[in-house]
């Protein structure tokens, strides 16, 4: 065997990189990245970080996409003071992911940093944002996607803590519209899921409620809305079999 043979032979062979392992150190080099320049970049101004990351949200490519609403989850983390400072422009990057065509993953990662967002700012000064991302979140709590289901349902719930007097006619009207799919995946095959929707079935309780102009409720009707409350809380299966049998 020659002397260039056994030089070869002698070094340590390559690791073979899969596809997922290659997907994954793209992303945590983009995130360091990300990471690096917020606490040490000093020359570039944090503006031009969100140019960066608005750029990628509206590639082609949907695995830019995808790391751009993460990076902006690592901002939100790390400086959610000037994050409130850009409140408008991050949240029109991520209420457009939310509306991806394409990507569940980039759609999936929108509600995780908008749920970190909107605990972040308390829900103040949304806007007609508040109206976007009621509208998508509700049409994904049904999705076959488990994953999705449970951030949809932990972003609804807080939705319902921020609706407030501008949007809560609004907000009434949405969860009336979502009451069987919160009564129905309080059994969800996920039990991660089905947990997060008993805290959002018991957020969004109060909208439930209806409420009847220059009248009150009957002694029957009290009586219903309180046995509610309380199999909402302690038996919520037996809640969903009674509003499927119509027997209140």
């Amino acid at each position: 065997m020659g002397q260039m043979e056994k030089g070869t032979l002698s070094q340590p062979l390559p690791m073979a990189t899969t596809q997922p392992e290659r997907k994954r150190t793209s992303v945590m080099s983009f995130l360091s990245k990300v990471s690096w320049k917020l606490k040490f970049q000093k020359r570039e101004s944090l503006k031009n970080a969100f140019s960066i990351l608005a750029e990628r949200a509206r590639d082609p490519n949907d695995k830019k996409r995808h790391m751009a609403m993460r990076g902006l989850g690592t901002m939100a983390c790390e400086t959610p003071d000037k994050v409130r400072k850009y409140k408008k422009v991050v949240l029109d990057l991520l209420v457009h992911g939310l509306y991806d065509p394409v990507s569940t993953e980039v759609i999936h990662e929108s509600m995780k940093t908008l749920t970190i967002i909107l605990g972040k700012i308390q829900g103040k000064s949304l806007g007609s944002f508040f109206v976007d991302i009621t509208l998508q979140t509700r049409t994904l709590l049904d999705d076959e996607n488990d994953h999705l289901r449970y951030s949809a349902f932990i972003l609804f719930g807080q939705l319902a803590a921020f609706a407030g007097r501008k949007w809560k006619k609004f907000f009434t009207s949405q969860v009336k519209q979502t009451q069987d799919s919160l009564l129905i995946h309080l059994q969800d095959r996920d039990p991660q899921v089905a947990t997060a929707c008993k805290t959002t079935f018991r957020a969004c309780s109060p909208y439930l409620k209806e409420r009847k102009e220059n009248s009150f409720q009957s002694e029957e009707e009290q009586r219903n809305l309180k046995l509610c409350r309380q199999l909402s809380h302690y038996h919520p299966e037996l809640l969903q079999f009674l509003y499927a049998n119509k027997i209140l």
